[in-house]
């Protein structure tokens, strides 16, 4: 089965609307006024996974989440080199710094180490290892300090949007995994980004503070962020995937393109516009009446942008 023909039965054809609205109850739970970093508690780890209930036979065939996992894989598992720089630019900063090493760079790598021993569990004969070096060569080029944000402020800014992105990346591909084991892994990492964002943003709160960047620096560092985000980890991780699957071919930016296309499509079904649209808008600061006229434009927006 390709992954052009996975709906069937297995899939619905959009996520029950009682579950559509505890997603967005417990996000506003998840991004209430933050409070300051303490050690997480109820953390999960790969003993928690039952890798071996995994039903293979429920995702083998499916082209397309196999490169989503491979591909979020080598992203995740890179989060040390990341790390290391946004410490070098929060230098003197122990809040910032300890969370960053307790709790983001340990939660990030485990979500590559998880993702990696699942695609390692039903395709056995993708080997991993040699695609995560080649990859590593190409995201080392994409974490230079010198591309960090222009302030600590919106690279704070920055970083919300990568939140966002994967929070509800995870949230798409929960919705729409067809195997159990799969869809518990997937929620657990949904559930870790979710509180990144919101360490992130109460991060931004403290620097904007001091820094007090306008509405406009702020909406053009969200806008530039989320449209590179297709463009740099994503593309490169699929690229890698895809070689080492087909060491045979050439890789063109067609098999991109057609990628994208094919998650465009499943996104609109199962992408949460709206959370994701909530999620972008929190650092403007907008008040409850701007927001409601916003969010409706936003969401539209997103589909667009998302998809």
């Amino acid at each position: 089965m390709s992954a052009m023909d996975k709906h069937g039965p297995d899939y619905p054809v959009s996520p029950p609307e009682t579950a559509y609205k505890q997603e967005l109850h417990d996000l506003q739970l998840e991004l209430v006024k933050p409070q300051k970093h303490k050690p997480e508690c109820g953390r999960w780890s790969l003993d928690d996974i039952p890798y071996d209930a995994i039903d293979a036979t429920r995702i083998a065939g499916d082209s397309y989440l196999f490169y989503m996992l491979a591909a979020a894989s080598l992203v995740e598992i890179n989060s040390d080199l990341y790390t290391r720089n946004l410490l070098e630019y929060f230098r003197g900063d122990t809040d910032v710094a300890n969370w960053l090493v307790q709790d983001w760079q340990h939660e990030e790598m485990q979500h590559g180490a998880a993702l990696r021993r699942y695609v390692n569990t039903v395709w056995p004969d993708f080997a991993w290892d040699r695609s995560f070096l080649r990859f590593s060569a190409d995201y080392t080029r994409l974490c230079r300090p010198e591309l960090l944000g222009p302030t600590q402020t919106l690279e704070l800014v920055a970083r919300c949007v990568v939140e966002t992105g994967t929070a509800s990346l995870y949230t798409m591909l929960s919705r729409l995994s067809p195997e159990p084991v799969l869809t518990g892994l997937l929620s657990h990492i949904r559930s870790d980004e979710i509180r990144h964002y919101r360490y992130f943003y109460h991060f931004f709160l403290k620097y904007q503070d001091h820094e007090s960047h306008g509405y406009y620096a702020v909406a053009r560092t969200l806008w530039h962020r989320a449209r590179e985000i297709e463009n740099e980890d994503a593309y490169y991780a699929f690229k890698h995937v895809y070689l080492e699957r087909h060491p045979e071919r050439r890789f063109h930016e067609v098999a991109y393109r057609m990628f994208r296309k094919h998650y465009a499509a499943l996104a609109r079904q199962y992408y949460p516009y709206e959370m994701a649209a909530r999620m972008f808008l929190k650092p403007l600061g907008l008040n409850p009446h701007i927001k409601r006229v916003t969010l409706p434009l936003l969401t539209a927006g997103a589909k667009r942008l998302y998809s």
